[in-house]
């Protein structure tokens, strides 16, 4: 279920005028309560900064999305789905997926996924706002990600994974529900050659925001209509070839 949130103390500047150069950083402060979330995704803002820094709001120029219906599977992802026939679920380990994608990578010691921003967006997901896509190998969440929506807004955060493959099964999984539910797009943020190589391409900032204001209005997805299920990564490469 859906809740209607309380209206933001906060009132987010229009980022052409706060950052005419593009450099991409908009504003710093406000707070990470639910009411500024939905404000912040709802004029094109996201959080990112370290754990010993101030809150700081961005939108990036350009702005790195992806279209379902752009997006097809390589075969040797699909090989994988078929051979190890892992269980794919939705909404069903929202803090789970997120506390994993908060964990040191191979490249970097440090995430800027803090314990704050994991209150945060578990507390989006409570008011319905959240998503989360799992992976299980024998019972365990072996990979994953998470995001943020709005009405047809579908808001990429962050994946993980530890096994071969399997956020790219995820991803494969979000871009599936993305055709089902007619969705334009999906941001993903800031541009990266990881996403460009899975068919993700830019917008401009203006031409995002433009369209963002589409899509928040139209109707939400109806999660309830997924997260009963558990899907066979088999399954869904088997039939990827319907699909595509």
């Amino acid at each position: 279920m859906i809740h209607t949130l309380p209206p933001s103390k906060y009132i987010f500047p229009d980022p052409a005028e706060a950052d005419p150069e593009g450099q991409g950083l908009i504003c710093i402060g406000a707070n990470l309560s639910p009411a500024t979330l939905f404000e912040a995704y709802s004029h094109g803002l996201f959080p990112w900064f370290s754990a010993s820094e101030p809150i700081c709001w961005w939108s990036p120029e350009p702005r790195c999305i992806i279209r379902p219906q752009d997006y097809h599977p390589s075969k040797s992802l699909l090989r994988s789905m078929k051979k190890m026939d892992y269980k794919i679920t939705v909404n069903q380990a929202f803090e789970t997926v997120i506390r994993s994608c908060s964990l040191p990578r191979s490249y970097a010691d440090e995430t800027w996924i803090s314990e704050d921003i994991i209150e945060a967006y578990c507390q989006m997901f409570d008011a319905g706002y959240g998503y989360s896509i799992e992976v299980w190998d024998s019972g365990v969440v072996v990979g994953g990600l998470y995001g943020l929506a709005i009405g047809h807004g579908c808001f990429g955060e962050s994946m993980f994974s530890t096994q071969t493959d399997v956020s790219k099964m995820a991803f494969y999984a979000l871009m599936l529900l993305g055709r089902d539910n007619h969705l334009p797009w999906i941001d993903c943020q800031l541009v990266n050659e990881h996403l460009i190589s899975l068919g993700a391409c830019t917008l401009s900032r203006h031409e995002y925001l433009k369209s963002l204001q589409d899509v928040i209005k139209q109707p939400a997805i109806d999660w309830k209509n997924y997260q009963d299920g558990v899907f066979s990564s088999k399954t869904i490469a088997e039939n990827a070839r319907l699909i595509e």
